[in-house]
């Protein structure tokens, strides 16, 4: 599941593209009974979009094969199952979590090289540059004869750093790219046939990013076709596809390089804000101390201080509203056991003519589903009972769905164990050939959808929790901060490695269930409080509404 980064006023402010001054502000009595619209979304931004699209088609589609690419030997060694390292399920969840890891931890470097040196629109595309070298070592050393020759576990650790740096570079630029497209900052009164209604920039806004995440959600399909490439033909085509798909991306920038609003770069806030951090860790891990206002000249000329009490007090804010991403990290291992262990689950169950990495497409379609339908249908429900579900309870719900959906993973591991012809041996020959236990592979359905559910509640609403308390100047530190949470969950998966080889699964799968339940209670315990501020502050509202 990932975020956006909305642009700030005063870049808004600079752009100019759009004529505000001759139109009509609604009054007081328009908010109260005009309805609100969001505008139409500019061309420029549905380029973004598209872009977007194909850059995740890449990510997903190549990143899809690479659990089986790694655990098992070329067919012809391993009957009927896809693989070409053979390095083992141990190693293979390594390698995965290694790769997340670095695709979360790299948008730290895209934020800095963009909002420092480049721009976005340049940084997006010379990260896309250093993608497409990634991909085309991936693909050229998945063919027969560099299988044959060993230099396919090199050329994969070599691909993915390559890959790793150019999707972290994208990563952090794509979503503000987006949102640059929009220039209008001040909702006005429209009329539509007989009725007039407000248009909204913040509902435009909200719009677009709906679109958006659709579209990260539809290109997240892709390993549905590059897995049953990769069953039925071969690794190569299943990488060649991907980065055929990428030149769509690269195609989409070029053309429509004159057209694209660009905001210069404008010095890192990222930078400023470790700087501030550095600073007030030395000077009594007070952030405080650190407020120029506190500070003698000495000090100010010292330390070279280039912030104000102002920004000071954004940090202080968007470090309050990012609390609630400390718990996250243990939630990221089992997120990611979608694309490692539970594949290689499936390996050894009953796939018939399905590629034992399929069903993990699950996940996305289920998102495709539910995300709509919890906006839509189970929230607004709720609210005409007069039940509001606040943030912090609806991310404790998203916590115990992945506690449940490792609870349920663990009886099926435990399913598999306990049915032949295998038992604990999966992965058994007989006559000559590797078979699986008889356990159907459909049974693992409801692990990817009650992940993909946990995804609703937990993901999507700690991060927009989190960037609608923190302030605009700070929009991309909490990106930052979030895909550092991320990276973070990728590195505590590799204390569960051990554990993810036979005859050991059932215990990492309660462990998992085990310990993200507890950290939910610790988030709700600890944090309820946000909740009830957030009760407070929407009756003062009312309060100062009816006056």
């Amino acid at each position: 599941m990932e975020g956006h980064i909305q642009k700030t006023d005063e870049e808004s402010k600079t752009k100019g593209s759009v004529d505000e001054e001759h139109e009509t502000l609604p009054t007081l009595e328009d908010w109260r009974t005009l309805p609100r619209v969001a505008d139409k979304i500019p061309i420029m931004a549905w380029m973004v979009v598209i872009c977007e699209l194909c850059e995740r088609f890449t990510y997903y589609g190549a990143s899809g094969p690479f659990q089986n690419y790694v655990q098992y030997p070329p067919p012809a060694v391993k009957f009927g199952q896809a693989g070409a390292i053979g390095a083992g399920q141990e190693t293979a969840t390594a390698l995965i979590y290694f790769f997340q890891f670095f695709c979360y931890i790299t948008p730290l470097i895209g934020a800095i090289v963009a909002d420092q040196y480049f721009g976005r629109y340049n940084t997006i595309l010379l990260f896309c540059i250093i993608y497409m070298v990634g991909l085309t070592v991936l693909t050229a050393t998945a063919t027969p004869m560099a299988i044959a020759a060993k230099a396919a576990f090199p050329g994969l650790i070599v691909s993915m750093i390559i890959i790793g740096l150019g999707t972290g570079g994208i990563k952090s630029n794509v979503s503000p790219l987006v949102a640059d497209q929009y220039t209008r900052t001040k909702p006005y009164v429209k009329s539509t046939g007989n009725k007039k209604v407000i248009v909204d920039p913040k509902i435009t806004i909200q719009s677009l990013f709906h679109w958006f995440y659709l579209a990260i959600n539809v290109g997240s399909l892709s390993p549905i076709l590059t897995t049953y490439i990769e069953k039925y033909h071969s690794f190569w085509l299943a990488f060649l596809i991907p980065l055929a798909m990428f030149f769509g991306a690269i195609a989409v920038l070029v053309i429509f390089k004159s057209r694209y609003i660009k905001t210069p770069p404008q010095g890192s806030i990222l930078l400023k804000s470790f700087r501030v951090l550095k600073m007030a860790f030395i000077r009594g891990k007070k952030l405080d101390n650190v407020k120029p206002s506190n500070l003698s000249n000495e000090d100010i000329s010292k330390y070279n201080v280039n912030w104000d009490d102002k920004f000071i007090n954004q940090v202080k804010k968007t470090l309050k509203a990012c609390k609630v991403f400390v718990f996250f990290p243990i939630y990221w291992v089992c997120y990611g056991q979608m694309n490692s262990n539970l594949v290689s689950q499936a390996s050894v169950m009953q796939t018939g003519n399905v590629p034992n990495d399929l069903i993990m497409n699950l996940n996305p379609i289920s998102l495709i589903i539910l995300v709509p339908f919890t906006d839509h249908v189970i929230y607004p429900t709720l609210r005409r009972f007069g039940i509001t579900v606040r943030p912090i309870t609806r991310m404790f719900i998203g916590f115990m769905l992945a506690s449940l959906a490792m609870a349920y993973t663990a009886i099926i591991q435990h399913v598999i164990y306990t049915t032949g012809p295998c038992f604990v041996n999966t992965g058994c020959e007989f006559d000559g050939q590797v078979v699986p236990n008889n356990v159907n592979v459909w049974i693992q359905s409801p692990s990817y959808v009650l992940i993909g559910f946990s995804e609703v509640f937990a993901s999507v609403t700690g991060l927009s929790y989190a960037y609608e308390r923190a302030p605009d100047e700070m929009k991309s530190t909490v990106m930052a901060i979030f895909l550092t949470m991320s990276a973070f969950g990728s590195a505590l998966g590799f204390a569960f490695v051990p554990l993810s080889k036979d005859p050991h699964l059932v215990v990492l799968y309660i462990i998992l269930s085990v310990i993200v339940a507890v950290a939910g209670f610790l988030l709700l315990f600890t944090l309820k409080r946000f909740d009830n501020e957030e009760q407070q502050e929407e009756e003062e509202q009312v309060d100062k509404s009816e006056e």
